[in-house]
């Protein structure tokens, strides 16, 4: 029985080499295996290639974007406001210092109700967000993750600064060219990626 046996293991162990062996085309091989050992059909290379790419921004020259300049436009994120309460700053007073001209701070619907999900503790945050020198972005998208919200928009829109002390958020707007971004150092505001002709001057 044990002979048996090794003389069909060997046998198929020649069928397999044969198979890898001979041409699928072979006359000797069986309309299945044929099949098996069928090379795969070569991609034409004279097809045209489709590539998707997003269009530019109109905004854009090159690296540089023109629709930056004052009166600045800060879409503001809320770690930016909690942060900015716990270095006891003035929002407004604050960007206005660091960038040395007018700014309009932007808050959209997704950070309001961020900030009203995180409960009593940043009732301060809220109050401050609701001054009427905020102005209100209504969001027409589902969901309210705000961090989703604020790369769309500047996506779209390139007159934005985002404000924002969040690293992951950070990373996202650095991959968007021409969006710079303000954060919270000690005791005052930074801006990184700005133009040069709109540099302020005690940076």
């Amino acid at each position: 029985m044990g002979n048996k046996n090794q003389v069909k293991r060997l046998q198929q162990q020649r069928a397999s080499l044969l198979r890898r062996t001979i041409k699928p085309t072979d006359s000797r091989l069986k309309p299945t295996d044929r099949s098996k050992g069928k090379p795969k059909k070569k991609r034409d290379d004279d097809e045209p290639k489709l590539i998707d790419r997003p269009q530019g921004s109109s905004a854009m020259f090159f690296q540089y974007n023109t629709q930056l300049g004052p009166p600045y436009h800060i879409l503001v994120d809320t770690n930016f406001v909690n942060f900015s309460i716990k270095n006891k700053l003035d929002i407004i007073k604050t960007m206005m210092d660091c960038l040395y001209a007018k700014c309009i701070p932007y808050i959209t619907d997704c950070v309001v109700a961020e900030l009203e999900k995180l409960g009593q503790k940043y009732k301060l945050a809220l109050r401050i967000i609701k001054d009427p020198r905020f102005e209100r972005l209504h969001c027409l998208h589902r969901g309210t993750y705000a961090d989703d919200c604020l790369v769309q928009r500047v996506t779209q829109h390139k007159c934005y600064i985002v404000a924002t002390n969040d690293k992951d958020l950070k990373r996202r707007i650095r991959k968007i060219p021409g969006v710079p971004i303000m954060n919270v150092a000690v005791n005052r505001y930074v801006v990184e990626r700005m133009p040069d002709a709109f540099e302020p001057m005690g940076k």
